[in-house]
């Protein structure tokens, strides 16, 4: 059994190495046959017979002349090569090495006595030219053909050498075909790139139907953002699909996902995302105590990340959800160790609801720079948790503000939303409310510089359209949009924390500052600009075929078709060229304490309709489109009071047993 064992192994191992390189063994033996080939035929032209190429002198010049050349062709790499992606090297290397066969053809016939006539090896070399390159090149059109059946017919904007690299890789993919390219290079119009016409972009829409194309890349990496928003915008305007493309160069380096991803971002805002004002920021981070609210959330996460690129004396983060807590921290360990510095990081669990805990934590580490990101602000929900909103976004808004003025914190800055300006819902009525807040207190004390940063929706946060709409369209649709005309600001996450960080420098006393964000988007061409980026086609009653179908479901609670950033006209320039700041009206300190007052005992009995009031009574613009939709308080309207059959009381403790 070992013998037969060991012979079976070894029988194995030859099986499998002669499968791994099985391809390579037939290309050379389909070689040698043409070579063969060539000689017969050179012969037979030469000497008008076969006869004598069949002499045994002959075959013996022919049989040194196969080994050799299968030596020459195994050196010169030409199984190496993949024929379907064969180029101008495997030509080259084609040509030595037939080039080299006709000369050990020569030398053969002089070693052997074979008498060879001179001109038989030039004969061959242009028979064996033509059947070992010819049979390549023949196999390379098949696979070019059989993928082009399915391919997808594309042009290319952008004739240099991005839109060069862009094609070679195209060609040699699986999905698109290139026929076609674009460039606003008059030089280069009306010449041709690898047998492709380069056409002038003024008659793009002609040559897009002659040529039935479907999509547009934009392959200009070197351009400026503004110019290929430009053109990106100029196109879809016509109806076509364009993909924006990243240079080789960003892909190469890792930039290549994150540009994508910016460039979307940058198609959907219309606008070039704001840069930073680096002095405003490092003077409120820069060796500084800074204390994050609402650490783990979409914002407030990222508003942790850019804090810690500006080297604080110490990062704390609060956060109430125990798992967004340990992913942060996380993160930022991870991004010290990436980028080679220390930086001294407290993660802590805490609810800005509970004063006692928010100023232990602001006394205990001495803060200079509080961000209060935590918030509820997901309009629906807070709509149906009308008590738990108010609790958390205006009182606890308070407890820190209250903890902060009491322990000399420098800077407050609260994170704000468009939908605190004449709200019609609940979440924007408390986020309004807790402003009225940050007003009273940046008026009434000094210790604290406190101020307000308000901006639209956030491109990529929990609960944004972006990443709804990208998993639906993944899921195979529809796509649910609330109503056909509803509109919204955007920004993105990084422009969110910048603003926040840099408006603590700029803030006075009870400030609000507002970002220019552009032209609000319509939430449907943004669901078909998504569809269309991601490589889909929109299905309606004009192409019924299509992909990918676009629901409208109807207005939610407390949803408006349009949001603003300002409650009036008195807006004046900061220091930073688009960030304004907003002067706007302010309620007597009076009044707001007698408010806060009635709010937290409201809170306290969970008296929804009191709540209620009370935001109607605070915020001026509040105009609710629909009554109250908290869940808990319509299903006890609703139902019957039940006969009391039980008390809640607490469980005694032992020492209190042991004390009766």
């Amino acid at each position: 059994m070992g013998k037969w064992g060991k012979s079976g192994g070894y029988v194995t191992r030859i099986w499998r190495t002669v499968h791994k390189h099985h391809k390579p063994v037939l290309m050379l033996l389909f070689d040698l046959l043409m070579l063969s080939f060539a000689f017969v035929m050179a012969m037979a032209i030469r000497v008008n017979g076969l006869s004598p190429a069949l002499e045994v002198e002959m075959l013996i010049c022919l049989a040194l002349t196969l080994a050799s050349s299968s030596f020459i062709f195994l050196r010169l790499g030409l199984y190496r090569t993949v024929i379907r992606y064969m180029g101008q090297q495997a030509i080259v290397a084609v040509l030595q090495g037939v080039t080299a066969s006709a000369v050990v053809l020569a030398v053969a016939s002089y070693l052997t006595f074979a008498g060879v006539p001179r001109s038989v090896p030039v004969i061959y070399w242009c028979f064996a030219l033509i059947a070992v390159g010819g049979s390549r090149w023949l196999v390379r059109i098949y696979y070019q053909m059989a993928l082009e059946i399915h391919k997808t017919r594309v042009a290319i904007y952008g004739a240099g050498t991005a839109g060069l690299q862009l094609y070679k890789a195209l060609v040699h993919g699986e999905i698109y075909k290139p026929v076609a390219f674009f460039d606003d290079n008059a030089s280069k119009q009306k010449t041709l790139i690898d047998g492709v016409l380069v056409y002038n972009p003024s008659n793009i829409l002609d040559v897009v139907v002659e040529r039935d194309i479907s999509e547009v890349l934009l392959a200009m990496p070197g351009v400026p953002k503004r110019r290929r928003r430009e053109i990106t915008r100029g196109l879809r305007e016509r109806g076509l699909v364009v993909k924006v493309i990243p240079g080789l160069e960003e892909l190469v380096d890792g930039a290549g996902r994150t540009a994508d991803v910016s460039q979307i971002y940058e198609n959907i805002l219309g606008r070039a995302p704001v840069e930073p004002e680096k002095a405003l920021i490092a003077g409120s981070i820069s060796g500084k105590v800074v204390l994050v609210t609402g650490a783990g959330g979409s914002i407030g996460s990222e508003l942790c990340r850019q804090i810690a690129l500006w080297r604080p004396a110490h990062l704390v983060l609060v956060e109430s959800s125990e798992y967004a807590l340990y992913q942060i921290e996380r993160e930022l360990y991870q991004q010290q160790q990436d980028e080679g510095h220390q930086l001294k990081v407290t993660a802590l669990l805490g609810d800005v609801r509970d004063r006692v805990r928010m100023a232990e934590i602001i006394e205990s580490f001495s803060i200079h720079t509080i961000y209060h990101a935590a918030a509820y602000k997901h309009v629906p929900l807070v709509e149906q948790n009308v008590v738990l909103g108010a609790d958390n976004n205006v009182l606890g808004t308070l407890s820190v503000l209250e903890a902060a003025e009491a322990f000399g914190v420098e800077q407050f800055v609260l994170i704000s939303t468009d939908k605190a300006v004449r709200p019609t819902n609940v979440m924007g009525a408390t986020k309004r409310f807790a402003e009225l807040v940050c007003q009273d207190f940046g008026r009434r004390f000094a210790k604290t510089r406190v101020c307000m940063v308000r901006f639209g929706n956030v491109l990529g946060s929990s609960g944004s359209v972006i990443p709804l709409f990208t998993d639906q369209i993944n899921a195979g649709g529809p796509v649910t949009v609330t109503h056909p005309k509803v509109t919204r600001y955007f920004m993105t996450i990084p422009e969110a924390a910048q603003l926040v960080l840099q408006a603590g420098s700029m803030g006075r006393n009870g400030d609000v500052f507002v970002l220019d964000m552009g032209e609000p988007v319509r939430i449907y061409d943004l669901a078909k600009r998504l569809i269309q980026i991601m490589g889909h086609t929109v299905r309606d009653e004009e192409n019924p075929d299509g992909d990918i179908e676009i629901q409208i479901t109807g207005l939610r609670p407390g949803e408006k078709l349009y949001e603003e950033l300002l409650l009036g006209d008195n807006v004046s320039g900061t220091d930073h060229p688009m960030i304004m700041r907003a002067e706007e009206e302010r309620l007597a300190s009076e009044r707001l304490q007698t408010l806060i007052g009635g709010l937290r005992q409201a809170c306290t009995r969970h008296d929804c309709e009191e709540v209620h009031r009370i935001l109607m009574e605070a915020v001026k613009d509040y105009a609710p489109k629909q009554s109250l939709v908290d869940v808990v308080w319509t299903q006890r309207r609703e139902s019957k009071p039940a006969p009391q059959v039980g008390q809640v009381e607490r469980l005694p403790l032992p020492v209190d047993a042991g004390r009766r």
